[in-house]
């Protein structure tokens, strides 16, 4: 009978709330799942939107951030009921995970694509799908087609992610999904034969933290009022439109016809010059393949490109910069990107120390379309309209200003088509996407570009995630 008595007494214990557990460990434990949108390995650490997120939590109470990277997102809610996670990232709201979880009000709102293939006859509405529609395991999506349209006739493959569905739709092998905005604009750039009939207008994919619910934050110090508190100054201050601008900004605007043709000419172009990409990055610790993206951009892999204002080669070289960088032939491909990598090193080691990685990248990009004084210009007119002259999404905006009548006496170097020079940043990060897919199996860390620094968090694998390594980058969200 004592023994009985001592075994209730041990499993009535209670653990401590989720903020007691924080504060007392210097620990905050955030279950996701390796997702191109959620938490991937870079060379240098951890990288992603849900990540950068997180982390920030972390410093804003003081703790250390540890991501805890579990195989699906049923696993999430898992790791949040059971006290292994304080929050669960990477998660849509939905009702039947609303009954088993505590949700933040949502953070970021994205439309839904319905997703088919080029030359076969285009959906126009959901009907349209009936029969085709394949959606992957652990999307909510399904749930809501359950209720709202219990006619319409759909599978759910539960071996495969939204990414993986989209590949097969490329491929032929079945009609149609219904994927996250961002993730088709991003897919579309690989699988130039995918498209979008129409976006669903009566539903979105509302993105929230997950918290168990036994922390309901009745005190005013709970960590579910605190993660509400942090993700609304996130909001306000533009932190998620930065996250979300970084990740996917530059993702709808090459387009499936930009991507055809870029896909297409790595294959007839890319292999004469690479080893001079290659042997560019090697030397001065470059990720080749953005190299290659600006060569593109630039002369699209033609060495004896010419402009009428006489840039020459591969890599686009004015006179001027030619002689400053001791290079005596524009016209010599190896020449060329030798001198053009040099050259856009030197302007981001020039820029201002306040703009960080990966966003000083981008700078450096602009300066060398635009000139570093027109990219000076455009952080003035930023710090003049109180806004952080030391991100891409504000310079991106910025740098349209220096074309514009009124902004023109406040500059020192005068009018510039910086909406030009914004476009070139985005089809070459667009470009530098498409060559890391397609020269790295899904195995491989996604690179650096010219400046990622570590990051000092750890990521806890665990049991749930034996059968799926850290370092895949690309899967899909939920619904």
């Amino acid at each position: 009978m004592l023994i009985g008595a001592g075994v209730l007494l041990t499993t009535c214990v209670h653990r401590p709330a989720a903020l007691t557990q924080v504060q007392r460990s210097g620990v905050l434990r955030v279950a996701t799942v390796n997702s191109a949108s959620t938490y991937y390995l870079g060379p240098h650490g951890p990288k992603g939107f849900e990540y950068d997120l997180a982390r920030g939590f972390g410093r804003s109470l003081g703790v250390k951030l540890k991501m805890i990277i579990v195989p699906d997102r049923a696993a999430i809610l898992r790791a949040v009921n059971s006290g292994r996670a304080q929050i669960g990232a990477g998660l849509a709201i939905s009702p039947g995970r609303d009954a088993r979880v505590r949700f933040t009000p949502p953070y970021l709102s994205t439309p839904l694509d319905a997703v088919y293939r080029q030359h076969t006859s285009k959906p126009a509405k959901l009907a349209d799908l009936s029969g085709q529609l394949v959606l992957p395991d652990d999307t909510a999506l399904a749930d809501w087609l359950h209720r709202r349209h219990p006619d319409l006739e759909f599978s759910v493959d539960r071996t495969a992610n939204t990414e993986e569905l989209m590949a097969r739709i490329a491929h032929g092998d079945i009609g149609a999904t219904v994927a996250n905005a961002d993730l088709v604009a991003m897919n579309q750039r690989y699988y130039p034969k995918l498209r979008v009939g129409f976006t669903l207008t009566d539903v979105r994919q509302q993105m929230a933290w997950a918290l168990a619910g036994a922390d309901l934050g009745r005190r005013r110090d709970g960590l579910y009022n605190k993660a509400i508190a942090y993700l609304e100054q996130a909001r306000a201050k533009g932190r998620i439109k930065i996250l979300h601008n970084r990740y996917f900004g530059h993702a709808a605007r090459l387009g499936f016809v930009g991507g055809a043709e870029f896909a297409r000419q790595v294959k007839k172009r890319l292999d004469r010059w690479k080893r001079y990409f290659k042997k560019a990055g090697k030397e001065y610790g470059v990720d080749w393949r953005l190299l290659a993206a600006i060569g593109y951009q630039e002369s699209r892999w033609n060495a004896k490109a010419a402009s009428p204002t006489h840039v020459r080669g591969i890599m686009m070289l004015t006179r001027s910069t030619a002689e400053r960088m001791n290079i005596d032939n524009r016209s010599n491909p190896q020449q060329s990107i030798d001198g053009g990598t040099r050259y856009l090193l030197q302007l981001r080691k020039r820029l201002p120390k306040a703009i960080k990685p990966p966003d000083r990248t981008w700078f450096a990009l602009a300066a060398y379309n635009l000139g570093l004084g027109h990219v000076l210009d455009a952080r003035r007119l930023l710090k003049q309209a109180g806004r952080d002259p030391n991100v891409w999404v504000n310079l991106r905006d910025a740098l349209g200003w220096l074309s514009e009548k009124r902004y023109l006496d406040q500059t020192r170097y005068g009018y510039a088509q910086g909406k030009q020079a914004a476009a070139y940043v985005s089809d070459i990060r667009a470009y530098y996407d498409i060559l890391m897919w397609m020269t790295s199996d899904k195995h491989q860390h996604k690179p650096a570009a010219l400046d990622e620094q570590p990051s000092a968090s750890g990521a806890d694998q665990g049991d749930d995630d034996k059968n799926n390594p850290p370092d895949i980058s690309i899967t899909s969200p939920a619904f």
